[in-house]
Formats: C-alpha cells, structure tokens, sequence
C-alpha cells in the first residue's frame, strides 16, 4: 500500500503552515470575517489558535476548507 496521497490536496502540509499561509493571505481580521472563530477574533495568534482547531474538529474542517478553495488552481478570487 502506498503512502501516497495524489487527491488529497493537505498531503504533506501541516496545519500550523496551513494557517500561517491563509494568515499571511487574508490576515487575522480576513480569516476573522471568513470563518467565525473567536481565537481569530479576540487577540489572535498562531499558538492559540492551533491549540484551539486541535481540539476542534468542525473548526478545523473549516480552516481546511478554506486553504483549499484559497489556494486551488479553480479559484477565480485569485
């Protein structure tokens, strides 16, 4: 079985650089706007953030799915 994951468009990224990417694309008060999180919100950082989208599923569902419709070659926003 191979480890390899060609549909899967996360393979091999992490969730700390996901977020530090979609932060330096839209910034806090951007990402804020898009998913309604209060880490995001109130005194935002990249470790208190992670912390929380851990612990938090459907949260970090949501940051997912925003790095990818971001950052896919489809995006017509970019």
């Amino acid at each position: 079985m191979s480890t390899e994951q060609p549909n899967n468009p996360l393979h091999g990224l992490t969730l700390e650089n996901i977020l530090k990417q979609l932060v330096e694309h839209y910034g806090w008060d951007g990402l804020a706007a898009r998913i309604d999180i209060r880490c995001f919100k109130s005194d935002p950082s990249v470790k208190s953030s992670l912390k929380f989208l851990r612990k938090t599923g459907w949260a970090r569902d949501k940051v997912e799915k925003l790095y990818v419709t971001t950052f896919s070659g489809d995006n017509p926003w970019l």
